[in-house]
């Protein structure tokens, strides 16, 4: 059961690492200007889409292991160590810093899957799993962009 709790509570924290980025990437979307206006306008909305659907997917695993979901932009901020993006950020520093949160994210559900490994939560790990892959190819897809 404690390591139950200890999966459940790293969960959370994924969620707001994720929801966090969420809304640093949609915010990105909205501003970022420049001459790669439309290609950066489009990766943003595809990244940003992605991790809606994935922040659904990782707060409905939380529940189905029991606990609560927080859900108030205090508590999320409160367990996520993603900064705010600035709107005022010039293209190439948007890239810089979602490539950099995407590296964190993927490298901290790492920890996160080893974790449910060790409590026997395969379904957990599956889910991480594939999110770790999607924020490695962001990162890269960003980083590739410079």
């Amino acid at each position: 059961m404690e390591q139950t709790r200890v999966v459940t509570d790293q969960l959370q924290i994924a969620l707001a690492e994720s929801y966090a980025l969420y809304l640093k990437t949609q915010n990105y979307h909205w501003n970022v200007t420049g001459h790669q206006f439309g290609s950066l306008h489009s990766l943003f909305e595809e990244q940003y889409t992605d991790l809606a659907e994935a922040i659904d997917e990782i707060a409905e695993r939380v529940r189905a292991l029991g606990v609560k979901t927080p859900a108030s932009f205090q508590r999320f901020s409160d367990l996520s160590t993603i900064a705010d993006g600035d709107e005022h950020s010039d293209a190439d520093m948007m890239v810089k810093s979602l490539a950099h949160d995407n590296t964190h994210i993927a490298n901290f559900f790492k920890s996160v899957i080893t974790l449910a490994q060790e409590a026997g939560d395969e379904a957990t790990a599956d889910l991480l799993i594939e999110r770790v892959r999607t924020h490695e190819k962001n990162a890269w897809m960003l980083n590739s962009s410079l």
